[in-house]
């Protein structure tokens, strides 16, 4: 790999950690894994680096923005048996590929399978630095749409009952009194019931509501 200019190659990311993104390095080849956690690092990432995929899936893992550069070829387990169980259990981890006996078959089946990027050695840093920039963001945005829906399923289960009753009438379309009516209650409760929605869901407007109704209901 030459050492290419790197600049602009930084991102300043969102991690739900506080700490930098991290970059995990799969490879049995020690010279390799080596120039690339010194790479990694100098350009302002965290770099953890593992000679097998059974080292790397016996580490434990970071609430955190992160990719994976995987060798194709390793002994015991291999790279796209390694990609399947990180595509299974790490949806939010983009895997980029590098080896040194590409073949278009080979590629094919790691793209297919999710890979964000297959390059084959030798390649320019800066080309690898681009692929991990890209696959840091696509990490740290599925990571925030995790929290975000954890975030939602929390607050949701803090309404009683009643108040899921209104908050699901009201994000339908329903008039307060309409929902009053169907419900049986007074519209004084009904309206004391959404306002503890708004509050209890962190809703500043009635389109916020009706948003988080919606991805409620996509979740489930």
């Amino acid at each position: 790999m030459d050492r290419a200019d790197r600049k602009g190659a930084e991102v300043e990311l969102p991690t739900m950690s506080g700490d930098l993104p991290i970059v995990y390095i799969v490879d049995d080849d020690v010279s390799v894994r080596e120039a690339l956690e010194a790479l990694i690092q100098a350009s302002g990432w965290q770099p953890f680096v593992f000679a097998s995929a059974r080292e790397f899936l016996a580490h434990p893992r970071a609430l955190s923005a992160s990719c994976l550069i995987l060798d194709i070829s390793m002994p015991d387990l291999n790279g796209l048996e390694l990609q399947r169980r990180v595509a299974a259990d790490r949806p939010d981890m983009p895997i980029i590929f590098i080896t040194g006996y590409g073949d278009i078959p080979t590629s094919v089946k790691a793209m297919k399978a999710g890979a964000v990027e297959f390059l084959t050695k030798p390649f320019a840093d800066d080309e690898l630095l681009n692929a991990i920039s890209g696959a840091l963001e696509r990490s740290a945005a599925a990571l925030h749409a995790v929290v975000e829906k954890e975030a939602l399923r929390e607050r949701y289960a803090r309404l009683s009952n009643r108040e899921r009753e209104v908050m699901r009438m009201v994000a339908s379309g329903l008039m307060n009194k309409q929902v009053a009516g169907e419900l049986g209650i007074s519209e004084i409760t009904v309206k004391a019931h959404r306002g503890r929605v708004m509050r209890k869901m962190q809703a500043d407007t009635f389109a916020d509501l009706v948003n988080i109704a919606t991805k409620l209901e996509k979740q489930n």
